[in-house]
């Protein structure tokens, strides 16, 4: 082969391997779980949201992601490469989550209760309806099969367990609350679909019938009838799924009955908007509090322990359950440091902190005394 054809052959070639990594690329990010931007009638009831503007979704008060005035923050490639790759030693649990697995298709359906099933994942009985809160049952809570893997034994449930779901409740469009394989598994058992405004695009592209989704802007209240309402409510999170940022709204929910007021933070830093949540609903019997996965560097989209003690003071919280935390390590502290660190900072505090095993039963009745698993 003489020099002008061994040119040509790899010019060809280096062409042609382009092309097929370019080509993957494509297939990749096209994949239905990492959806798609709002467009339509969607887009048009986005646009008139007082918390959109010109693109993009922001916090009641705008906030950064990464803060500038943090001495502790990190540049931002050497953090992901040490988050990736670098040592995990006590981020992630020595021996199998310790759980409890309630049997779901045998609770009394007219029974108050909760459980909590991992991470920000949370089963409700309320008013004799069945509420889901941001499901994720895959091994891993991202697109990529080696990042963010599930603790051993954390995976307790699966859509098999399920009865019939009333309401899918989605706080926002992250990997680790909104989870592509689990919601096609347990898509034919959802009834209504509930989440703040943009999301509803993920479920009409993953053909969920539009009618089935509820999708509203922060301080909607939604009736379901017979004694239960539902209120999507503002957080200090962001969204996004790929590189646009803040596509889609994030929220926290309130579920209120005649004699039970449910809170369930979702992801957020904290702000003065707790204080008005409380003002607002008077209190809750139960709240589900953010509490992990955090860093100083970006505490204004994920609490600190102190943090997540003085938001439950601000609903004004009789009992509180600290999520976000005991299944996926998604920042460097350790696995159970969130739970030590919140159980000193609210030894003063007016809420009763409460600790459940992954999948053990929560009764709204009577005293329960929830064993600190997370201590090894």
């Amino acid at each position: 082969m003489d020099r002008r054809n061994f040119i040509r052959n790899i010019l060809i070639g280096g062409v042609g391997l382009a092309a097929l990594t370019g080509g993957g690329i494509f297939y990749y990010v096209n994949r239905p779980e990492f959806g798609r931007l709002p467009s339509g009638d969607r887009l048009k009831k986005i646009l008139s949201s007082p918390h959109y503007f010109g693109d993009h979704f922001e916090c009641l008060t705008p906030v950064k992601v990464m803060s500038d005035d943090v001495q502790e923050k990190e540049n931002r490639i050497a953090a992901t490469w040490k988050f990736l790759f670098g040592d995990k030693t006590g981020l992630v649990p020595p021996m199998p989550i310790p759980t409890a697995k309630t049997n779901l298709k045998s609770l009394n359906p007219a029974e108050d209760c909760a459980i909590w099933m991992g991470h920000s994942t949370i089963y409700l009985q309320l008013a004799g309806r069945k509420i889901l809160l941001d499901p994720v049952f895959s091994a891993y809570a991202s697109p990529i099969f080696f990042v963010n893997r599930a603790f051993d034994g954390s995976n307790v449930y699966s859509a098999d367990d399920f009865p019939t779901i009333d309401i899918l409740a989605i706080t926002h469009d992250h990997w680790d609350h909104l989870d592509y394989p689990t919601i096609m598994q347990l898509k034919p058992k959802i009834k209504t679909v509930l989440c703040p405004l943009g999301v509803g695009e993920y479920f009409e592209q993953w053909n969920f019938d539009a009618e089935k989704i509820i999708e509203d802007d922060w301080d909607s209240v939604i009736d379901f009838g017979k004694n239960l309402t539902a209120h999507i409510l503002p957080s200090q999170h962001f969204s996004g799924r790929m590189l646009t940022q803040n596509p889609t709204e994030w929220c926290a929910f309130a579920f209120v009955t005649n004699d039970k007021k449910i809170f369930c933070s979702g992801d957020g830093g904290y702000s003065e908007h707790f204080k008005d949540i409380g003002k607002k609903f008077g209190g809750f019997d139960l709240a589900f509090m953010e509490n992990g996965q955090y860093n100083r560097a970006w505490h204004a989209i994920h609490m600190l322990p102190d943090e997540t003690a003085r938001a439950s003071q601000d609903i004004r919280a009789k009992k509180v359950v600290p999520i976000h935390a005991g299944k996926f390590a998604l920042a460097r502290h350790a696995w159970n440091e969130p739970y030590k660190d919140l159980i000193a900072e609210s030894a003063d505090k007016n809420f009763e902190l409460l600790t459940p095993r992954i999948g053990e039963l929560i009764k709204f009745h009577g005293e329960q005394n929830f064993q600190p698993w997370f201590d090894f």
